[in-house]
């Protein structure tokens, strides 16, 4: 799993053949590399990408097959800090989906902000058909995605959905042509590169904290934020730059 820097855009390319199957290994190097992207000053935005044919197919069942519970037990807090650390990046990161997103590859998804995808994509959380539930925020995730109903559906049954379903229920955000997949998140993600980071930052946090509370605490939290950032010469640059040339013209340092 590799993290490479062009134009301010961070992609994280997933690579294990055919399947992009996440075992240990590649739990372990997502979490360090999605805390790489975390802490480099030259990405503005981050692009999660499993290559032209698949974004990732989940767990590696074979692997778990042989585990007990106490070796899930263990296991499994890693295995959700791989993807936490994702929805954790504090700046915007898409995930570029080709083929299938399934188990943990669709709860990999879930941890981006934006999801593009080809119209060949697949996406499902199919665990309940191994007798087991989504272990790595399917369950918690998808809910507060597409709503509890849907997410219900998707997961009692196991069964897939394709990128038109996908686009019509709020699971992904775009569906263009496989060949396009790539591109068109790093189009999106570029959309971030140059603007105010730690307001983009400020506002990711107040979302997704946001959500995990109740309105008065989300609004405290929002709050605190939006005053924090007062602080910034980003704010006083885009403030000045109004105040003279209108809106849109700033270039921000993101300090």
């Amino acid at each position: 799993m590799t993290l490479e820097v062009d134009g301010g855009i961070g992609t994280i390319r997933l690579d294990r053949p055919p399947m992009n199957a996440l075992d240990v290994q590649m739990q372990d190097e997502l979490r360090a590399t999605a805390l790489e992207a975390s802490d480099h000053d030259g990405v503005a935005a981050v692009v999660v990408h499993g290559g032209p044919k698949v974004f990732a197919a989940g767990a590696d069942v074979k692997q778990m097959a042989t585990w007990t519970q106490a070796d899930m037990v263990r296991r499994s807090v890693a295995l959700q800090a791989a993807i936490t650390a994702v929805a954790r990046i504090p700046k915007p990161v898409v995930a570029a989906i080709t083929g299938y997103a399934l188990g943990g590859g669709c709860e990999l998804a879930l941890a981006a902000d934006f999801r593009v995808c080809g119209d060949n994509a697949r996406l499902g959380q199919p665990e309940i058909q191994l007798g087991i539930i989504p272990g790595a925020g399917g369950t918690q995730r998808l809910p507060r995605l597409i709503g509890p109903a849907r997410a219900k559906d998707l997961i009692f049954t196991g069964r897939f959905v394709d990128a038109a379903e996908a686009l019509a229920i709020g699971l992904v955000d775009q569906v263009v042509p496989p060949d396009d997949v790539l591109g068109a998140a790093r189009d999106l993600a570029a959309r971030f590169v140059g603007g105010p980071a730690l307001a983009l930052r400020a506002a990711k946090e107040a979302v997704d904290a946001g959500l995990e509370v109740d309105l008065a605490t989300g609004l405290e939290l929002e709050r605190a934020q939006f005053c924090g950032l007062f602080a910034t010469e980003d704010r006083a640059a885009g403030m000045a730059s109004f105040l003279e040339h209108g809106p849109g013209r700033t270039k921000f340092a993101g300090r």
